[in-house]
């Protein structure tokens, strides 16, 4: 029987153990898709105690905790962070079996040097040490990155963003680089409630009137340049329901005008202007060399009550199952129509879409960049043992592993750089299993390779992220 989160855990094999210790274990972290705030890292924020640090914005949790009974007092509301930590201690416990149980007691060993199980009877003890570390030196916002051997974070900004941080942290030379990635969702839903007054804040970022369509797509045009000048490489586009119709530019440009006047739009107009609008930004993103991220089949704000009281992103969301396969390939094939189709990593919240992804990818390969079409890792529910396991069987059984550019933590949480070492972990295993039972060769410079390769170094080539460094260290600020 081994011992909990010993040296060895989720390694089951000689072959697993020497390919994450000698290979992986040591290699820097490209997180190229977070949700941490630049504000936060350029001011190296502090935490006043462990549930600063841990339970605030922390769904994960809040949806364990909810389901163990615990009043929403104690985990969004008014109660004091003590009493909010002790209702998260009361909960760990129940949480074996759910990678919380192994994320928690990472955190606390990693950071804080913890050994202690996380329960009630060790709660108040746990506090008092973690809470003596977070008052000294060494443990803010940057202090954890550079701790985890963060080499690259990608933060989640809108179109409409100024970057302000992303400049003085470049400025200021920051050991790790911090990169915007561009997020425009606002900009293409344009049934939200908000999307005139969104496009008001466009038109002044970007210093033009918008009066039609075509100012619309231009103001978009010119945040794209501004971004990638303050060194955005990436894209990322949340696609709730995948969805497909054929639309001109005219048709386009009647929608956006019948939206700006105030008239209710029908579900297929909504469609179409998404459609053409995300072919524009995904025929410039391939022009700047961007990589494009599309998340896909989330269901989001399932429980209205709790939506109107804590607002989005509080632990409301669940799969969705809505069907994927034509709608995507019908928006791939027509920017690689345009010759204008992107690096692209593909992502579905439902595990079930693994193989569909993997074949879709599969199609739109360009036998030039290696690996340019992207099985994108285990997201969000599925970023669990079983959930990563799945993702990268269906990758390997049908893609080339060997090209997949590794893991992101999603994260708000500036601990969550263990979720890197749980997914190399689980690599390391599911390899040396195939050497286990004589699926691969006992080749560790081969295998090894492999697994430099899609813990850190593929990342790095797919991305180009050295490209950033040539800015320079001041830039026009919009």
């Amino acid at each position: 029987m081994k011992a909990f989160l010993d040296e060895q855990f989720l390694l089951n094999s000689q072959t697993a153990e020497k390919l994450y210790h000698e290979f992986a274990k040591n290699l820097p972290i490209i997180d190229y898709h977070c949700h941490l705030s630049p504000k936060e890292i350029y001011e190296n924020k502090t935490f006043q105690n462990i549930t600063e640090a841990w339970l605030y914005g922390d769904h994960y949790k809040w949806r364990a905790m909810r389901a163990n009974g615990i009043p929403e007092t104690h985990i969004t509301g008014d109660a004091s962070d003590y009493e909010k930590f002790l209702a998260w201690a009361k909960t760990v416990p129940m949480t074996i079996g759910n990678p919380l149980y192994h994320w928690t007691h990472l955190e606390l060993r990693r950071y804080f040097d913890v050994e202690e199980l996380l329960n009630e009877e060790s709660a108040d003890i746990i506090w008092k040490k973690v809470n003596k570390k977070l008052q000294g030196d060494g443990f803010g916002a940057r202090d954890f990155i550079v701790k985890s051997n963060v080499e690259t974070v990608v933060t989640t900004d809108d179109p409409v963003d100024s970057l302000i941080y992303h400049q003085q942290l470049r400025e200021e030379g920051f050991s790790v680089q911090v990169l915007p990635g561009f997020r425009p969702d606002k900009a293409l839903d344009i049934t939200n409630d908000l999307f005139i007054e969104y496009v008001q804040q466009l038109a002044e970022v970007s210093s033009i009137q918008i009066e039609s369509y075509q100012d619309f797509i231009k103001a978009l045009h010119l945040r794209i340049d501004f971004f990638h000048e303050q060194g955005c490489l990436i894209s990322d586009h949340a696609i709730n329901e995948m969805t497909y119709e054929d639309t001109t530019e005219e048709e386009a440009t009647i929608i956006f005008h019948k939206r700006m006047s105030g008239h209710p739009l029908t579900e297929k107009e909504k469609v179409q202007f998404k459609t053409h609008t995300f072919i524009e930004l995904g025929q410039v993103y391939a022009q700047r060399g961007w990589a494009m991220q599309l998340h896909i089949n989330a269901l989001r704000n399932n429980n209205s009550k709790m939506f109107e009281r804590l607002g989005p992103d509080t632990g409301y969301d669940a799969m969705n199952d809505e069907d994927i396969a034509k709608p995507l390939c019908r928006v791939l094939d027509r920017l690689e129509q345009a010759h204008a189709l992107p690096k692209t990593i593909l992502y579905s919240l439902n595990p079930r879409d693994n193989v569909v992804i993997s074949t879709i990818a599969g199609s739109f390969q360009d036998g030039k960049t290696p690996g340019k079409m992207q099985h994108g890792t285990a997201w969000w529910f599925n970023d669990t043992k079983q959930g990563m396991t799945e993702q990268m069987m269906a990758l390997s059984s049908i893609g080339l592993i060997s090209r997949f550019i590794g893991m992101l933590t999603d994260s708000r949480s500036f601990l969550s750089y263990t979720r890197h070492e749980y997914f190399r972990r689980l690599l390391c295993d599911i390899i040396g299993d195939w050497v286990e039972k004589g699926e691969a060769p006992n080749d560790l410079n081969l295998l090894g390779g492999m697994v430099k390769g899609i813990s850190y170094e593929n990342a790095k080539q797919y991305f180009q992220f050295e490209r950033a460094n040539e800015l320079p260290h001041k830039s026009k600020m919009i």
